[in-house]
């Protein structure tokens, strides 16, 4: 079980494209396409899933035990995705589709195509090539300990600041008193967006696991995390927020006082 078992990859994605066509035919029903954010989560999962079972099955076919490292990415994977996909539904539910996809709807010709082409497959493709560390470290349990410890203090770090952050926010928008203002405090006051960095640090972190399991395939997994950081800090997480967030009387001095993503001291 020391290399990748061959068709686990094939079949990591065969999942992930049932998955995802199955939630585009529910958001083409629902005529809603804020389930890809709920179902992004998941989809991690379910790309880990087949590579996982079948290495238990493994185990189990050798009469071997099956121990807490060899299942730790699928573990580490499966509590951020099911809290993330558990805190977008909750967030989501009774609310019209998110604007971004209310404005695509209105300006997309074609748009039952290009939804599924543009936001679903898209997002399956992307959710496969930031889960390929995890679905590499399926065929191997042997670490090299210095290196499993620094990936795990990284991922546990990112994976509290994405939770505090997000918890922080959301308590500061059920207070009546915040109606209108910019969230300020907290981890808030060190980064614009600290669930943005958690995200990206996590998957940092999965990649140094691979790294200390797999370090000569390090230039084929290293695409993972850079793939998820400049995607946040480029492309659907910072501008897209931000572009809205501009609007707002307070933004000019807390963009200038306030690092958009690594958490720094606020400049005077």
């Amino acid at each position: 079980m020391s290399s990748l078992t061959p068709g686990i990859l094939p079949l990591s994605a065969l999942c992930l494209w049932l998955y995802m066509t199955l939630l585009y035919f529910i958001a083409l029903y629902r005529r809603d396409n804020s389930i890809a954010d709920i179902g992004y989560g998941v989809g991690f999962i379910v790309a880990l899933l087949p590579a996982y079972l079948y290495r238990i099955a493994l185990f189990h076919a050798a009469q071997e035990s099956v121990s807490l490292l060899s299942v730790l990415p699928l573990i580490l994977v499966s509590v951020w995705g099911a809290r993330l996909a558990l805190r977008i539904y909750v967030k989501n539910k009774g609310k019209p589709e998110d604007f971004r996809y209310a404005a695509w709807r209105r300006e997309w010709k074609w748009f039952s195509l290009r939804s599924y082409l543009q936001i679903f497959m898209l997002q399956g493709a992307i959710i496969f090539l930031i889960a390929l560390p995890a679905i590499v470290l399926s065929s191997e349990s042997t670490y090299v300990p210095p290196l499993l410890i620094l990936g795990l203090f990284v991922w546990l770090k990112g994976f509290g600041f994405e939770t505090l952050g997000d918890w922080q926010l959301d308590r500061f928008l059920k207070e009546p008193e915040s109606k209108g203002k910019l969230m300020t405090r907290g981890l808030w006051k060190y980064t614009r967006h600290p669930n943005y960095f958690g995200e990206s640090l996590m998957w940092w972190g999965i990649w140094i696991l691979s790294f200390a399991a797999h370090p000569s395939a390090w230039q084929y997994t290293i695409w993972s995390p850079v793939l998820i950081t400049f995607l946040l800090l480029k492309v659907s997480g910072i501008p897209l927020l931000e572009a809205r967030m501009s609007q707002h009387p307070d933004w000019p001095e807390y963009a200038r006082k306030t690092n958009a993503f690594i958490p720094w001291f606020p400049k005077k």
